[in-house]
């Protein structure tokens, strides 16, 4: 039976879902060096805060990946030491023609560039298209969630814009098998942040699952009270990385700023979780 829910009622929901949802594994490689050499020369492009945070962390988003664990290593010249090859997991199998063939508008890469980028591998476009595995955003086939960037087969500009509160942005999917698929169906407008509006369970022969439904939300832009958190942090601990999902609160005051990094100044540990290895973290502005 499925649920209707309020977006006020999902702050820390949201952001536990999307990191319990993590990937706990998946085999690793590493990109060819063509793209190494791309992501060199878009380094300038790239915003500052997450320059300074790939150079901060040497960790490697959203779904359950296959268990093992696997890495490969290349050699790397000088020019590619600036930017790390990011890992790149496969949620089926350990290679490319092991991954399914992608539905209609179904999320083929999911790229986290919170702290250094990772890649998750879910499916293979139809034909002769190659899923992009571009950092940044204006390659036509991205559709971005704070950090996290979601590719599709197709070009964005076929899908319509979503309206506040009424339009399902995507759909994602999980599968008894582990598995899992997100659909989209429309872009959220700017500003905006996707939340669950509905969760439905389902049940067959090889057990149950379950499908979400996210809306889009305008952008908080009420300003922050004294000893109000900005910005909700949420880390989910895995045995090669942490997983972090962001919400931001409020907006700061004028000449201040809100940290975007859960080891900034100005975060505090806030609620743990131990059974899921998860802990919140609250952020204030500076």
């Amino acid at each position: 039976m499925g649920q209707l829910l309020h977006p006020s009622d999902f702050v820390l929901t949201v952001a536990m879902l999307v990191v319990l949802l993590g990937a706990e594994g998946g085999f690793t490689s590493r990109l060819p060096r063509a793209e190494l050499l791309q992501r060199s020369r878009l380094r300038d492009e790239r915003s500052s805060h997450i320059i300074s945070a790939a150079a901060a962390s040497s960790s490697s988003s959203s779904s359950p990946l296959s268990s093992s664990s696997s890495t490969t290593t290349t050699t790397t010249t000088s020019k590619d030491l600036l930017h790390p090859a990011y890992r790149v997991f496969y949620q089926t199998g350990k290679t490319e023609e092991e991954l399914p063939v992608c539905s209609p508008w179904t999320v083929c890469n999911k790229i986290d560039i919170y702290d250094t980028p990772r890649i998750e591998r879910q499916c293979r476009c139809p034909g002769s298209e190659i899923c992009s595995s571009a950092l940044l955003p204006s390659d036509g086939h991205t559709i971005t969630d704070k950090t996290k960037h979601f590719k599709i087969c197709e070009s964005t500009k076929k899908l319509p814009k979503c309206r506040y509160f009424r339009d399902v942005t995507w759909t994602f999917i999980t599968y008894p098998n582990n598995a899992t698929q997100q659909i989209m169906h429309c872009v959220c407008p700017k500003n905006s942040v996707a939340y669950i509006i509905k969760r439905q369970a389902y049940q067959t022969d090889q057990g149950f699952g379950f499908q979400y439904s996210f809306a889009c939300s305008p952008q908080s832009r009420l300003r922050c009270q004294r000893k109000e958190p900005c910005r909700l942090f949420t880390v989910k601990k895995r045995p090669q990385f942490e997983e972090v999902n962001t919400n931001t609160l409020c907006q700061c005051p004028h000449a201040h700023h809100c940290p975007k990094h859960h080891k900034d100044p100005g975060v505090i540990p806030g609620k743990a979780y131990t059974e899921d290895s998860l802990r919140t973290y609250s952020g204030y502005c500076m």
